[in-house]
């Protein structure tokens, strides 16, 4: 039986006995699910890619080549050189050097021109620097936290690579066992929504996928990370789908208590995942609720995060082999492949998914190389959840903005911050564009601006259109003058006092937030208008308000309670969320390809989990079922 020595001397030996000699190769490293090749002739090999490929290919393994210290240019001169490299159009904004990782990181206005023809110029930069380009996307609109995780991973350098030496040990550790059976128990979000959470577990591996907070239910806020079969010291990796809090804002937890595994995401879901759970915790602590973790625990969670791209084919374990795929659902949502064995076994989780088009985003992803289980969500899985066509949808909230700025009105629109409010700016930005309402100015205020311009450094991630008019038409529908962002909570009695208006601001529920206060002083003049475009849960103000509550209890700025009439107009536009409806799922379903032995449903309230399964199984003849939390299912 090998040992883990043994099995990093046979990869060692693997790629010095494929590589000529010539490329002076002098360390084979483990980098979490890569194997770095360091080379004092890093040349040789970027000239024959193909040699690289196919050692790859054959090893199933991802390579990466990086030139050897001792080979590389000075900074100065190594910068020098990428300037004179780099056409001037690219507009390069900061040169940094990861020394640990032998990488120059270039942030651009124009990343494309940095890159060149089919990587032209990429492989320049490390021809006559020897330093391997890593770029990036200068944001349009700055944003301080990408900058802050930027500077934790570039100054945590040294001690992230260590990190990922020990994670690859892990990975690619020798198979002990091939009886091949794999499970999986519900920790949350099965028969509910919030906290969602799962374990696989094989005989080689435990992952975790997804570990969410129920922020609105304190008896059931956390997944049931309490099971016998859990134990945190023995997890191999944990997957997050996208940002929500519902999906990721208890992973900060797992490092509290110890976890020093890695997390796969999107570089996307780590911008705002980070920038939700940071949140949570102000909100906790305003509100004087338990804190769950600190920041120091989000901070290491970022020092461990490795981020794939969609369609990028990562081990994660001995026996797993991870996959990323749109989802459609938020900015950098996937769909999760899972790879298990020598492809014994294949399953596929959506996370929350859309498939549907929208403004943001492309629909979700379908197709899959090889499926045995599809887990999908069940959040509008009812026969009466039915959103109406998009063109009805838009008309509709065209119509009530319209007619409320005519009589001198301003519109509240409560929003989430992440997905829905930039979903919403798109079709204000269209509708002003082509003249269907008045070009009035729309107030941002809370998260929002924060989240978009997370969403403006990650335009690869949107919608074909978006990325067309960003990357061709030299137009970001985001940086429209129409859009103001509030700095200051004085400015909301300015604005409510002001001329006609739109207003965003979180929360989407008037569940706290600049919203609730927005609502305060909007609500007694009936010229205003109140548009629901989200989901208001029970026992929220905004269930309350849209039920037709005509008067309300609230504080106000000095915190005496006072009666607030209800005299303006309320309104709930639906068919902009980003989860599919009932009959998106099951059209998903259907076309998902190849066909799934079993569908198994989760992420809804108990009765569209189970109404889902049994549908599914009458129409497709398909074995379904609707776990419960804490259950278990053997899945080989």
């Amino acid at each position: 039986m090998s040992s883990n020595n043994d099995e990093y001397v046979d990869i060692r030996e693997a790629v010095l006995k494929a590589l000529p000699r010539s490329a002076a190769v002098t360390t084979v490293e483990y980098e979490g699910p890569e194997i770095a090749i360091y080379s004092k002739a890093p040349k040789i090999l970027l000239d024959d890619g193909d040699k690289i490929k196919a050692l790859a290919r054959k090893m199933r393994k991802r390579l990466v080549v990086r030139s050897a210290p001792e080979v590389r240019l000075p900074h100065e001169e190594a910068e020098k050189t990428v300037r004179q490299l780099v056409p001037e159009e690219a507009e390069i904004t900061s040169i940094d050097f990861d020394e640990s990782r032998g990488e120059v990181v270039i942030e651009a206005q124009k990343p494309g021109l940095v890159i060149g023809r089919s990587g032209s110029t990429l492989r320049e930069i490390t021809r006559q620097t020897f330093w391997r380009p890593n770029v990036m996307r200068t944001p349009p609109i700055e944003s301080k936290l990408i900058k802050q995780i930027r500077y934790i991973v570039q100054s945590e350098a040294a001690n992230r690579n260590r990190m990922f030496r020990d994670i690859g040990q892990r990975i690619h550790r020798p198979a002990l066992l091939n009886n091949g059976w794999i499970r999986l128990t519900a920790f949350g979000g099965f028969k509910e929504v919030g906290r969602q959470c799962m374990f696989l577990q094989t005989s080689e591996s435990n992952v975790l996928i997804e570990c969410g907070v129920n922020v609105g239910a304190p008896s059931r806020a956390y997944p049931r990370l309490d099971m016998p079969e859990f134990n945190l010291n023995e997890v191999d990796a944990v997957i997050i789908t996208h940002a929500h809090l519902d999906h990721c804002g208890m992973v900060p937890f797992l490092y509290k208590y110890g976890y020093r595994g890695p997390i796969y995401m999107t570089a996307p879901t780590l911008n705002l995942s980070t920038l939700l759970q940071l949140d949570y915790l102000d909100v906790a602590e305003r509100e004087g609720k338990l804190r769950p973790y600190r920041d120091r625990d989000v901070k290491e969670s970022i020092l461990h995060t490795v981020t794939l791209n969609y369609g990028e084919v990562t081990d994660i374990a001995p026996d797993v082999r991870l996959t990323l795929h749109n989802a459609g659902h938020i900015l950098g949502s996937a769909i999760v492949h899972l790879h298990i064995g020598d492809g014994q076994y294949n399953l596929a989780y959506t996370g929350d998914f859309k498939f549907g088009r929208t403004r943001l985003l492309e629909p979700a992803t379908f197709t899959f190389p090889r499926l045995e289980t599809l887990i999908v969500e069940s959040t509008y899985g009812h026969p009466t959840d039915k959103m109406p066509p998009r063109q009805e949808v838009e008309r509709k909230f065209a119509s009530i903005i319209k007619r409320t700025i005519e009589r001198g009105g301003k519109v509240l629109i409560p929003v989430l911050a992440v997905g829905r409010a930039q979903e919403i700016m798109l079709v204000l930005e269209d509708l002003v564009t082509k003249k269907r309402i008045p070009k009035i100015p729309v107030y941002i205020e809370g998260m929002i601006a924060q989240a978009t311009a997370i969403h403006t450094t990650h335009p690869d991630f949107l919608s074909k259109k978006i990325r067309e008019m960003v990357f061709h038409q030299g137009v970001n529908p985001f940086l429209n003058e129409i859009f103001n962002a509030v700095d200051n909570p004085d400015q909301r009695e300015e604005i409510v006092e002001g001329e006609p208006c739109v207003i965003m601001a979180t929360s989407g529920m008037l569940a706290g937030g600049p919203s609730v206060e927005y609502f305060r002083l909007l609500a007694p003049d009936e010229k205003n208008t109140l548009v629901f475009v989200s989901y208001q849960g029970e026992q929220t103000l905004g269930r309350r308000i849209q039920k037709g509550w005509k008067e309300v209890q609230m504080r106000n700025r000095e915190g005496q309670t006072t009666v607030v009439p209800v005299n303006m107009e309320v309104e709930t536009v639906e068919g902009f969320s980003g989860h599919s409806d009932r009959k998106q799922i099951l059209n998903f379903v259907k076309r998902v390809n190849p066909v799934p032995e079993r569908v198994l449903t989760c992420h809804g309230e108990a009765s569209k989990c189970m109404n889902l399964a049994s549908t599914i199984h009458k129409s497709l003849n398909i074995d379904t079922k609707a776990l419960q939390v804490t259950e278990t299912i053997k899945l080989r």
